[in-house]
């Protein structure tokens, strides 16, 4: 037992030298990995600062440059040369100045009467304003109007009223196209019961417009007989 005992000794000795060797092995492996990883996040980094300084900044130049030529063309009561600058610049850029593009492409085709193309621009447009954004979703529904496709027109009309969020000047103005439309589709009570709500929510409306909405509501309320 005695001659065993140094065996037993280096073989535990061993084993502890073993164990600390795969520790240090994992440590490497891992210290590698970090590495890899930490390139990998530069690198990461580095394209971000490329498309922001190298691919972005200059888009968003280059379309603010466009859309800038094409107002001043507007400003000058040049519209069909301002609608065609609005047009390339809406197909060419992204970003604001191709969003506000597509909209007041869309205003230049309403004036023209080409309902359909602007419905087209109208379509890309993002809505982000509580108030431009409910404008450009209103003009969407007045191109359906002009085309008679009327339930499509509340839907627009429903989306402006949602977008203007109870502005006092625009909400009450978007329900009023919408009560027209539900007159010209016959639904007389949904009609009566929009300018009932517009007297309600927004009383002062009907006075600083001059416009006598409980003279509609009734007018609708008797047709619905």
């Amino acid at each position: 037992m005695a001659k065993e005992k140094p065996e037993e000794t280096r073989t535990s000795i061993d084993n502890i030298n073993d164990t600390l060797t795969s520790v240090e092995q994992k440590v490497q492996k891992n210290q590698k990995l970090i590495m890899w990883l930490s390139l990998g996040a530069a690198a990461i980094v580095a394209l971000i600062f490329i498309y922001i300084y190298g691919v972005r900044r200059p888009a968003i130049n280059a379309g603010d440059d466009a859309i800038g030529q094409a107002d001043a063309q507007l400003m000058q009561g040049n519209d069909s040369i301002a609608l065609a600058q609005y047009m390339q610049v809406a197909d060419e850029h992204g970003y604001d100045a191709g969003n506000r593009a597509r909209l007041n492409a869309a205003i230049l085709l309403y004036k023209d009467k080409k309902y359909k193309e602007a419905l087209d621009y109208l379509a890309d447009y993002d809505v982000k304003d509580e108030v431009i954004g409910a404008a450009a979703q209103s003009l969407e529904g007045d191109c359906n109007v002009n085309l008679k496709n009327y339930d499509a027109a509340l839907s627009c009309f429903d989306a402006a009223i949602k977008t203007s969020n109870d502005n006092p000047a625009y909400t009450p103005y978007f329900m009023m196209k919408k009560a027209t439309v539900l007159e010209a589709l016959k639904k007389y009570s949904e009609a009566a019961a929009v300018y009932g709500d517009i007297m309600a929510k927004y009383p002062l409306y009907g006075d600083q417009n001059r416009l006598d909405i409980e003279k509609y509501k009734l007018r609708a309320e008797q047709l619905a007989k």
